[in-house]
């Protein structure tokens, strides 16, 4: 992997170092970081909503639309050949970054969101047959999830007949093993949770919650968008039945996704667009789908995306993920360590090591002015519910001010968001 990055910032190994050199390093394959805001150096801290894109990725994209670009299958020319091996070769790169196998297939999405929407769709939805979701079965979501794990079942449970059951955290937000234990029946189906809780941070032991779902014969689900840029789930290792994530989460294009999945659960799904390109044959009043993964990727996908997307994932591995791991585990321990000395302030999930994103509340002090006060000395980070507003509310504590991690972010950004924390505490009080 190491082609994806200079020679000068890879170690022996062909790993890019992320200590502070190592860091600097690869700051400068981020085009966007170079920039002031505010008369001051951008400190990018809202890398969970979207991550920034390096120059391997911009590159790749550039590539693309400049020498390849074409819409794929059906073409006999030259550019159509080449764009359709380079969108088939994205999708075999990502199914290696998620440890998919021959049992598993991916299909291709505008992200996590639209991920979602398919597979709730897809089992609440006539598919020629019954639907897997009948009236009386139930739907369990983790009370962690974003709005876009937590809607579409809501729907479903509400198109189907089926009965939404929440598996709330306590009150610090953590899910419990025995909690989930009391909520399973035979009539579960469905059990979808997040590896990472995008409002707090939180990171569930999920592994073991689906483990238990598998064995009481739900199909389960797993949001992976918010670890996908530093430690996505190997899917081969876990009782897991589709997994998603996005491109914009892990240094890619924004407007990108994948689900990935069974081939046994995916061929469940009712397609949720229809049209050109995910059919055999078609007649005036009957059609025939296409086999997986085409039956559930209607119309002229995103090429570019898909390529920017896989060119990510290499960027990834190419750094590598352990690496990063450690290096935003030390940010992160750094800031909560930072901010909780700060008077009237407390931080979420505080004792969650393994995760990018520290979010917090603050006494007299709303998020919206904290942030803004933030971007004016050019640091950039997330208010307000964050698209978990249930959450928020179970936990008592409303909006929050997050700051979230990645690579290129070092030891002096996160003492520059103490630091303007604190300078916004005093002006706001």
């Amino acid at each position: 992997m190491g082609d994806m990055l200079p020679a000068r910032w890879l170690s022996a190994s062909g790993a890019a170092p992320t200590g502070p050199s190592g860091v600097a390093g690869l700051r400068a394959l981020f085009p966007v970081l170079s920039q002031h805001i505010q008369g001051h150096p951008l400190a990018y801290l809202d890398n969970a909503a979207t991550t920034q894109m390096p120059q391997p990725v911009l590159d790749a994209l550039q590539h693309f639309e400049r020498h390849n670009r074409a819409n794929i299958h059906r073409g006999v020319h030259a550019l159509s050949q080449r764009a359709t091996d380079a969108y088939d070769a994205a999708r075999a790169q990502l199914k290696r970054f998620v440890g998919a196998g021959s049992e598993h297939e991916l299909v291709f999405t505008s992200g996590t969101t639209e991920s979602l929407n398919l597979v709730a769709h897809g089992l609440s939805a006539h598919a020629g047959g019954s639907k897997p979701l009948q009236p009386g079965d139930e739907i369990i979501v983790s009370g962690l999830e974003h709005h876009a794990n937590l809607l579409p079942w809501q729907r479903a449970a509400r198109e189907s007949g089926a009965l939404l059951r929440i598996l709330l955290p306590d009150a610090q937000g953590h899910l419990r093993a025995e909690d989930l234990a009391r909520l399973l029946t035979p009539r579960t189906r469905v059990f979808a949770v997040t590896a990472c809780a995008n409002a707090t941070g939180e990171r569930p032991p999920f592994a073991e919650l689906l483990a238990m779902a598998h064995q009481a014969g739900a199909l389960t689900v797993l949001d992976a968008a918010q670890v996908a840029a530093h430690a996505v789930p190997d899917i081969s290792t876990l009782p897991c039945d589709f997994l998603v994530f996005s491109g914009h989460k892990m240094y890619g294009p924004m407007g990108t996704g994948a689900l990935v999945g069974r081939r046994e659960a995916l061929e469940l799904l009712a397609p949720f667009r229809v049209g050109g390109d995910m059919v055999e044959w078609v007649s005036f009043t009957d059609a025939s789908y296409a086999a997986l993964p085409a039956r559930l990727e209607a119309g002229t996908p995103n090429v570019g995306g898909a390529i920017g997307m896989a060119a990510a994932a290499k960027f990834i591995d190419a750094v590598g993920r352990d690496a990063i791991d450690q290096h935003l585990h030390a940010l992160r321990a750094q800031a909560v360590q930072g901010l909780s000395a700060l008077p009237g302030l407390r931080v979420l999930s505080a004792d969650t090591l393994d995760t990018a994103i520290v979010s917090f509340v603050t006494d007299g002090a709303h998020p919206h002015d904290v942030g803004t006060l933030l971007d004016g000395q050019g640091i950039a980070v997330r208010t307000g519910l964050h698209c978990a507003q249930p959450l928020l509310e179970h936990l008592g504590c409303g909006p929050t001010t997050r700051a979230s991690f990645a690579l290129y972010n070092t030891p002096e950004e996160v003492e520059r968001l103490v630091a303007g924390v604190a300078k916004a505490l005093e002006l706001l009080r």
